[in-house]
């Protein structure tokens, strides 16, 4: 019975060609308002809608095309309205405006959401991914604490506040990744003095900004429009924005306005007829369905075309398959080929889908021009995920230094690297190290300060603050010197904490909030990340883009427990330096390193980088100091 249900169900629903079927769910003009909805043909669909205080419910007429659709004529700019499908009323699955909490949509002329200027809004100018210098943050976090000194706190307006553009643009980030920004189900707008806190891996409606994060999330304009003037002060400044998307499941089933317009379309299930439940939220969205996959198609052009976003990461992109993603890095290039995708490259769960066609990491090979994250780089520095008190090459044991090798190359095939010793691919997986996320922390899992005092004996303790703040400093430069494209978490600059919190995705600001006042508190960290990310930008042999001159260029120098070495020669990518050595040292004991015999610069050494020269160096060797890393030139 099962089963047939199941064809009676896509019977219905390809009756729609996708290609044709366009997911504006709500046009609008002053002269009539069309309203459109993919829903089964027994839903009895219905809109109702209010304009002033007239309630009215109008039935939907079922098309040859499988499309429920309704014209109301008159001007319903600021109307609110619902969609009916059988006994359910939700807003459909794309709405472009809503009011408080997401519960009903609204007709808006989205014009009238553009701040002043909004036309001539420019996209920052990157040439390669290779450039990105991408910094991931949560509007609550960056801004909340009253340290901060940032207006509109845990507000999409202070990324518009001058500390706070000033901040990252002496920082050299040129690409902020602004964690869920959609609406989500799990912050009462109603109730925000509650300050209730979590990260927004909950989504209810993907294409309207969330409400809390505006000044006021009863008027549906007001969340649109600051959305905007944050993406406009941000490009002013020549910062990309790169948006998180969550189509990997919904906030539930039941509730979801998937489930309500048409149920169990956009959903896998498990051969027994269970949900299945890849994303480990109780549900997991199928995008090998031809209208679910044209639903993300659309909603990202959506938010590049309404809201000029730049980039897009994808939670659990290892759910999707590989022809969805395909089609979206296909769809995105028409619009403009520099815009950047990226996701995990896993799952949190099985999923009901073969495991050979999904964007797994192992698969970004068949996935040109989208790139996944490297927990191989990221692990082989500060120990594995599933044990938060191990370390690794940090902690100063020995057995790392093949995987770290592995993300300095940036994921791609190099002679010098030993995949068999390599902790979680035996085989490269990009093609190109532009597909590689180079990184040590993320929102998830502990900050870097927390895993180093939980992996690293003795680092408990007030008395360790510099050898902390060295082995800080030094996962960071192994990160930003990298092939990969790099990437750091808001607040690693200012030696960020969560009080040991593991996962703190529902934690109070106390645990998530940034402290300013830690810039002055530890000037020599700020300096050195800013130092660091100037020394990529400005020097083209970190960031060569290219599989073929990564294998040209960089070569490795004999490796030794705890130590590992690469030079960048022959003016690798068109670079003023000749030869550029990076030894990264992460023994509590001076190391002695064999170098090519010749007279060198010094740019990093202990703690701090100036490329104008720390003093020079002669010979065959150099003597690279504990826990730090040492950069010279010729």
């Amino acid at each position: 019975m099962k089963l047939l249900i199941s064809m009676m169900m896509l019977m219905i629903a390809t009756t729609v060609s996708a290609q044709d079927f366009s997911f504006d769910e709500v046009t609008y003009t002053p002269e009539a308002t069309t309203f459109r909805l993919f829903a089964p043909k027994d839903a009895k669909a219905m809109v109702e809608y209010q304009t002033g205080n007239k309630i009215r419910r109008v039935k939907m007429r079922y098309g040859k095309d499988g499309i429920w659709t309704l014209v109301v004529k008159g001007d319903l700019n600021h109307a609110n309205y619902n969609f009916i499908a059988g006994k359910e009323k939700s807003v459909g699955v794309f709405a472009k405006a809503v009011g408080v909490n997401g519960l009903q949509g609204c007709v808006l002329d989205m014009k009238e959401t553009n701040p002043a200027g909004w036309e001539n809004d420019k996209r920052p100018v990157v040439k390669s991914p290779a450039d990105l210098i991408i910094y991931e943050m949560h509007h609550r976090d960056f801004s909340i604490d009253p340290s901060s000194g940032i207006e509109h706190k845990g507000k999409f307006l202070a990324l518009t506040d001058r500390k706070a553009i000033a901040h990252l643009k002496k920082l050299g980030v040129n690409a902020v990744h602004i964690l869920p920004s959609y609406d989500f189900g799990s912050i009462d707008e109603e109730h925000l003095a509650d300050n209730k806190y979590n990260w927004g891996y909950d989504p209810v409606n993907y294409n309207v900004p969330d409400g809390s994060y505006s000044t006021n999330p009863y008027d549906p304009a007001c969340r649109i429009m600051e959305f905007k003037q944050m993406v406009q002060a941000l490009h002013q400044a020549g910062i990309r924005v790169i948006l998180d998307v969550v189509y990997n499941h919904t906030y539930d089933i039941n509730h979801s306005n998937f489930q309500k317009t048409y149920p169990d379309y956009y959903y896998r299930k498990t051969k027994d007829g269970a949900y299945s439940n890849g994303s480990g939220c109780g549900n997991e969205t199928a995008s090998n369905q031809p209208m679910m996959r044209k639903f993300m198609l659309e909603s990202v052009k959506y938010w590049i075309n309404e809201y000029h976003i730049d980039g897009f990461r994808f939670d659990l992109m290892g759910i999707h398959d590989i022809e969805t993603m395909n089609a979206i890095r296909k769809a995105v290039d028409e619009i403009d080929p520099t815009i950047f995708i990226y996701g995990e490259g896993w799952s949190a769960g099985e999923c009901a889908y073969p495991y050979e066609k999904l964007a797994m990491k192992a698969h970004v090979s068949q996935m040109p021009r989208i790139a996944a994250f490297s927990d191989e780089i990221r692990d082989a520095l500060r120990g594995p995920f599933s044990d938060d008190t191990k370390g690794a090459f940090l902690a100063g044991l020995p057995g790392a230094e093949e995987s770290l090798k592995f993300g300095i190359a940036g994921g791609i095939a190099h002679p010098q690297v030993d995949m068999s010793k390599v902790n979680y691919s035996k085989e490269p997986w990009a093609l190109e190290p532009t597909q590689m996320i180079s990184y040590v922390s993320c929102h998830d899992d502990m900050c870097l300060v927390d895993r180093l005092k939980a992996s690293v004996p003795g680092l408990q303790g007030n008395s360790q603050l510099d050898e902390l703040i060295r082995l800080d400093l030094l996962a960071q430069t192994a990160v930003f010197t990298s092939q990969g494209v790099p990437f750091m978490l808001s607040g690693e600059e200012m030696l960020r904490d969560k009080k040991g919190v593991h996962n703190s995705f529902e934690s109070p600001d106390s645990i998530n909030h940034l402290d300013w006042n830690n810039l002055e508190k530890y000037p020599q960290v700020f300096n050195y990340y800013k130092n660091l990310i100037a020394l990529r930008k400005h020097h083209p042999a970190f960031r060569l883009g290219n599989a073929e001159l990564v294998r040209e260029h960089l070569e490795f120098m004999p490796t030794k427990d705890c130590l590992v070495a690469f030079r960048l020669k022959d003016h690798a990518g068109g670079d003023e330096w000749k030869d550029i050595i990076v030894i990264l040292n992460s023994s509590r004991e001076p190391r002695i390193v064999d170098v090519p015999e010749d007279q060198y610069t010094i740019v990093a050494c202990d703690g701090v980088i100036n490329e104008q020269g720390l003093g020079t160096i002669a010979g065959c060797n150099v003597t690279v100091d504990p826990q730090s890393a040492l950069i010279i030139h010729n």
